[in-house]
């Protein structure tokens, strides 16, 4: 796995992290909400004392119905008032957990103001307790007995016993805060608009937090594709100058950016096979430009002067041999560029290659070769185009060595590989044009050199030895002349 996608992984993972939090911590706070709600305590703060106080005041004053009008109609406190029966004055059920803590309360001992014992006019005893829990009054009563409350009753259960603050601070149960349920929330704004926020706030941000990252990951992969698409169509109408070299299109060292360096790669291959196609028609054209030129002269000389036809024609004939050859040569370079699958192997023995190769030379061309082979030495490969190869190299040194022709061939053969080495005593060749020895045409000192061939055997040799995944080089001799030397892999 590469290094984009692990920017992938850590980027989805992100969003999706942060979704889960936002989302995780609504449902957590609406559990939260929901358990607070389900599950109602004793209230020991403030608010809940001054209930109780208002509760004693409005049963003495009121009687029962009057307490039970305060129970019922307490908005921002629920009070429970049970008689010496343990019922609910007005039916509800006392939680398990709130009646827990009363008992608790009591048994303490102590004097306590979260739980008061009342006695009515008619001697009846009660016991007063507020809880904190906030929200509706199940089997709350409603009608006539509410409005039946006394005047300073109902105002003991709203604000408290006169000279009392009827506003407890926040913190301690008080539903009057800002944004509070009991109260006007902040900015001017109803109560409901806190919890709302509240509920909602969460998702949306967790919302807002994937589309952030999800628009900077699609910036982020989308622009160097963008960048790679209009790469590619100016490629394709003829522009295939390097797009990427200077402005790296992604984070350094991540796979879109060796993608674009890989289309500059792909751009330089291209142009550069272009320009040689280019080259290689230009040179193929005036190759054949001179030979042609000169069978138009024979042919006109022959219609001007019939008595010299015979010259004519054995110069007609030498012209078409070397145009057979041209193209005979031509079209064995562009099978071996072309070739998608390498030619049959065989075992070759090379040290009998050679000799032959030497032999044939020294009876053609008169030439005086040596040939340094100590050891047999077999290669796999393809007999013909090897021969090629190094018949080649062998003919190219007797036409430009020097020194009547002496050429020497040593082999050295190596741990997984064989060397073959041409030495010839010629000119040589310069030294900024070593590079090109090896392209087709290429001729060193044309000028100079009066030697009959097309500079195809050098390049022809070159194909053969890499398909054979050998290399071939060329440099010049200390004493004078040109070493060609050929590796090959040693047969297994």
């Amino acid at each position: 796995m590469g290094r984009l996608f692990w920017k992938f992984f850590l980027s989805i993972l992100l969003a999706q992290v942060a979704a889960t939090i936002g989302i995780g911590g609504t449902i957590w706070l609406r559990d939260q909400a929901r358990q607070r709600s389900s599950e109602p305590t004793l209230d020991v703060g403030p608010p809940a004392i001054i209930m109780l106080d208002a509760a004693a005041a409005t049963l003495r004053h009121g009687g029962v119905d009057g307490l039970r009008a305060l129970a019922a109609g307490s908005r921002r406190i629920r009070l429970y008032v049970l008689d010496d029966q343990g019922k609910e004055l007005l039916g509800r059920t006392v939680p398990p957990k709130l009646r827990e803590e009363v008992e608790r309360n009591l048994e303490t001992g102590t004097r306590t103001h979260a739980v008061a014992r009342l006695a009515a006019p008619d001697g009846r005893r009660y016991l007063a307790f507020a809880s904190r829990i906030q929200g509706p009054r199940p089997g709350a009563a409603t009608g006539a007995g509410a409005s039946s409350v006394p005047a300073q009753a109902q105002a003991a259960g709203d604000g408290g016993m006169s000279g009392q603050n009827p506003g407890p601070a926040p913190g301690f149960g008080s539903d009057r805060g800002p944004g509070g349920p009991g109260g006007p929330g902040g900015f001017g704004l109803p109560p409901e608009f806190g919890r709302h926020v509240g509920r909602w706030l969460p998702i949306v941000a967790a919302t807002l937090a994937s589309f952030l990252f999800a628009a900077l990951l699609a910036w982020y992969f989308s622009r160097p594709i963008r960048a790679l698409r209009g790469a590619f169509e100016a490629a394709a109408a003829g522009d295939l100058a390097p797009k990427f070299g200077e402005r790296p299109m992604a984070v350094a060292g991540d796979e879109l950016a060796e993608l674009g360096q890989d289309f500059d790669r792909m751009s330089a291959q291209l142009r550069a096979l272009m320009d040689g196609q280019r080259r290689l028609l230009h040179d193929v054209s005036h190759e054949l430009r001179s030979p042609l030129a000169r069978l138009q002269a024979a042919i006109g000389l022959a219609h001007q002067q019939p008595d010299k036809i015979q010259a004519s024609l054995e110069r007609i004939e030498r012209e078409s041999v070397r145009m057979d050859r041209l193209v005979g040569e031509l079209l064995t370079l562009s099978r071996l560029e072309a070739a998608g699958t390498p030619p049959p192997m065989e075992t070759v023995d090379l040290v009998e290659m050679v000799d032959q190769i030497a032999d044939d030379a020294r009876f053609e061309a008169g030439a005086r070769i040596e040939v340094d082979a100590p050891v047999p030495v077999t290669v796999r490969g393809a007999p013909d185009l090897l021969w090629s190869a190094v018949e080649n190299i062998v003919r190219n040194a007797v036409k430009h060595g020097g020194a009547a022709g002496a050429v020497d061939v040593a082999i050295h053969p190596e741990d997984g590989s064989v060397h073959i080495e041409v030495l010839d005593r010629g000119p040589g060749i310069l030294e900024e044009h070593l590079g090109e020895v090896f392209e087709p045409f290429f001729r060193s000192n044309p000028t100079q050199n009066n030697v009959d061939g097309h500079g195809l055997g050098m390049a022809i040799a070159k194909r053969v030895v890499e398909t054979h995944g050998g290399r071939i080089t060329a440099a010049n001799r200390t004493g004078g002349g040109l070493r060609v030397t050929i590796t090959l892999p040693r047969a297994a």
